[in-house]
């Protein structure tokens, strides 16, 4: 059970899978809602067959990836082509605030459950939608992935080393800004039935969410006609704001104005580079960024990655060392703001994973979630709200 939340009340739907649209229906679950995920029957959601795999003390085997994006959700297994199943859907429907799917587009509509059909039956059902490319335009019909998504969405274009060859990014961007996006807009939908007292269709593309978040890449491509390509770790418009070594690793440097960039001069003992003309504004750094780094380098050398964070730090530059899984794991600001809990799974006993980023001050943040639900573990309990006869269907 999850604790209470701005959505306690709220009752969602969630048709999804793989990792969009049950991302999207988590952060809902995680400020209170009751979310109910229907899966194909036997199989189930296509995640509780991705790895990484978690083993108990029994030997009973859990997919990582399906617990990681389904925590504080029901699981009820239907087949929508079935008659008795597809009453149990309707009935689910009738007392649901908001439907989420990821289906590609026009899939729904061959169930007979596309929006056009449910909004007169259903007028204050908000349908959510998240999909490869939306549900309009030549690519209508088309699936997707991640990885599709980084592709066409110009992303892999901008990741990576000059020269280098195609670099997917280490997270599944793809997936996560739409199941973000997705939340916005049903947060949004939600406030505008507040007013109107009727629902909407909310629809989000994969590929439209990757073109939302390329910012700065848009407008270099605008102002200069250039087509912007991978530059590593460092920034197309700021310098110094990149990761440059030390003595005995790297860490990240972000000077985004002169100010700064003279703090750095002094702590690295290099006033000279304060007046130096190729260095002198933010445009002649950029300008030169090669030769830059270069001075930087050589004086980081001297000292350890620690003791140059300690005097930047100091000096008040924004700074940072180069943190793996592990690292962010242990690291005491994550900690602090709850960015590591624990789902409380009844065979695998705590598993510790990401937290929500969005912190209420009128409402708690619990350190421990519910679990990831069993395959069409509570269909009996979610037949009994609905008034039907338990019939197992795993």
């Amino acid at each position: 059970m999850n604790a209470k939340g701005p959505f306690t009340g709220l009752l969602v739907v969630d048709l999804t899978r793989v990792l969009a649209g049950p991302y999207c229906a988590m952060m809902l679950a995680d400020m209170g809602a009751r979310v109910i995920k229907i899966e194909p029957p036997v199989k189930g959601d296509d995640s509780r067959h991705y790895g990484p795999y978690l083993t108990s003390k029994s030997g009973k085997v859990k997919s990582g990836y399906f617990i990681s994006v389904n925590r504080g959700k029901e699981s009820i297994a239907l087949d929508l082509k079935s008659d008795a199943d597809r009453k149990v859907f309707e009935g689910l429907l009738s007392k649901a605030d908001l439907l989420i799917e990821n289906y590609r587009g026009g899939t729904m509509e061959k169930l007979g459950y596309g929006y056009n059909t449910l909004k007169d039956k259903y007028p204050r059902l908000i349908y959510a939608a998240v999909s490869g490319f939306g549900h309009t335009g030549p690519y209508a019909m088309r699936p997707a992935y991640d990885m599709i998504a980084q592709a066409m969405g110009g992303v892999m274009s901008l990741t990576g080393h000059p020269g280098g060859a195609p670099t997917r990014v280490g997270t599944s961007t793809g997936d996560i800004t739409a199941a973000l996006f997705a939340t916005i807009g049903v947060v949004t939908a939600l406030y505008d039935r507040e007013k109107t007292g009727r629902g909407q269709k909310v629809d989000v593309a994969m590929l439209d969410s990757q073109v939302a978040v390329l910012e700065n890449a848009i407008s270099r491509y605008v102002a200069t006609g250039e087509v912007p390509g991978k530059l590593g770790s460092r920034h197309p418009s700021i310098a110094p704001f990149a990761a440059f070594a030390t003595k005995d690793g790297h860490i990240a440097i972000a000077a985004g104005n002169d100010d700064l960039w003279v703090r750095v001069c002094r702590v690295l003992g290099r006033e000279e580079l304060i007046a130096d003309e190729r260095f002198r504004t933010n445009p002649s750094r950029v300008a030169h960024v090669d030769a830059m780094a270069a001075e930087m380098e050589n004086s980081l050398s001297a000292k350890s990655s620690k003791e140059w964070l300690a005097l930047l730090e100091a000096a008040g530059v924004p700074c940072g060392p180069l943190n793996n899984v592990a690292d962010v794991m242990e690291d005491p600001q994550v900690l602090a703001r709850n960015m590591i809990v624990e789902s409380l799974d009844p065979d695998m006993g705590p598993i510790r994973m990401q937290g929500n980023p969005i912190k209420l001050s009128a409402h708690e943040d619990p350190k421990t979630r519910g679990s990831a639900p069993e395959l069409d573990g509570d269909r009996e309990a979610i037949l009994k709200d609905l008034g039907f006869q338990p019939i197992s269907n795993a």
